[in-house]
């Protein structure tokens, strides 16, 4: 089984999350993937950043939204790295992209770009919004989409199937054998997150998952030996 390791906002654990840096490294480790988020500024660009509000991971204050991309670019996201738009991410690593729409707004803008750009078969499109998902899926043909759920049962899976999402990507700290076996008869993939810690590796390994997110490149050699 290919067992993908994702990078949680490049490799938060190691470099401030969301920015440039943190996804070269993430490419650097050999991550198979990575996972970033999105929002819309004040003037629709398509910035990445997880928070609604920019207090917690820069040095400004107040919602993205309120914000223009100039006036974003002014702050430190963290040890000098300013907070990129998603197509500087694009053309800054090769490593396929998980984009999390945390705004459903930004759904009609990401599936622009991923028309333009051609990245339906690079970009997988990820959203907690059942509705942000089934709007990229009508927009951009052929796009792969994936449901996220923090707090869910086994209706997860109808959530998924609704809005033609491929996959579930499910807090590890819930998911259950009763979970993960209706997924699969819904022919439906199923990556855990956050795993940070061997536990939760060997978890997701014995629930034989498609992948773990994880905040560490860690975790991605130590992968290797869990069976």
């Amino acid at each position: 089984m290919n067992f993908l390791t994702i990078g949680h906002r490049g490799v938060m654990g190691v470099e401030p999350e969301n920015t440039l840096r943190s996804f070269v490294a993430a490419q650097q480790a050999g991550l198979d993937v990575i996972e970033l988020d999105l929002h819309l500024s004040k003037d629709g660009a398509l910035v990445v950043m997880h928070d609604a509000d920019v207090d917690r991971t820069t040095d400004g204050s107040g919602p993205i939204a309120d914000k223009t991309l100039a006036e974003l670019r002014a702050l430190d996201a963290g040890h000098g790295e300013r907070i990129p738009v998603f197509e500087e991410v694009v053309d800054a690593v090769r490593t396929p992209l998980q984009a999390e729409i945390k705004d459903a707004a930004a759904a009609r803008v990401l599936a622009e770009v991923m028309l333009r750009r051609d990245l339906v078969s690079r970009v997988e499109v990820l959203s907690f919004h059942d509705e942000a998902i089934a709007e990229v899926a009508r927009l951009v043909p052929g796009a792969r989409t994936a449901l996220v759920a923090e707090h869910y049962g086994t209706e997860v899976v109808e959530r998924a199937t609704a809005v033609g999402a491929a996959t579930l990507v499910l807090d590890i700290r819930r998911l259950t054998l009763e979970i993960v076996e209706h997924a699969r008869k819904a022919d439906l993939r199923i990556i855990g997150w956050v795993v940070n810690t061997l536990d939760h590796l060997r978890l997701a390994r014995a629930l034989e998952l498609d992948g773990a997110t994880t905040d560490y490149p860690e975790i991605k050699r130590t992968g290797r030996f869990i069976a």
